[in-house]
């Protein structure tokens, strides 16, 4: 167990301490996740209020500020957008 901050984090690594393959993992997690999150807030922002469910500032702010690997984002896609 590693001690950081003077509180202990267990199986977590340095980027230093990753392979190659895992850092190509966490590097494709954060292009999915950046890809997603621009999509949905481009979508939100074209897409009159009346077609959204819930207030608008409410769904940027969470696909925004979420660390969410896609699921937000996703999320708004599936339930966030009423048909036109």
């Amino acid at each position: 167990m590693r001690r950081s901050r003077g509180v202990a984090v267990a199986g977590l690594k340095q980027w230093s301490e990753l392979t190659g393959a895992q850092r190509g993992l966490v590097v494709a997690g954060v292009v999915v996740d950046s890809v997603a999150k621009a999509a949905a807030l481009r979508d939100l922002r074209r897409r009159p209020a009346g077609r959204v469910r819930g207030p608008k500032w409410l769904w940027a702010t969470a696909i925004a500020l979420t660390g969410s690997l896609g699921a937000v984002p996703l999320t708004y896609f599936l339930f966030g957008r009423r048909p036109a």
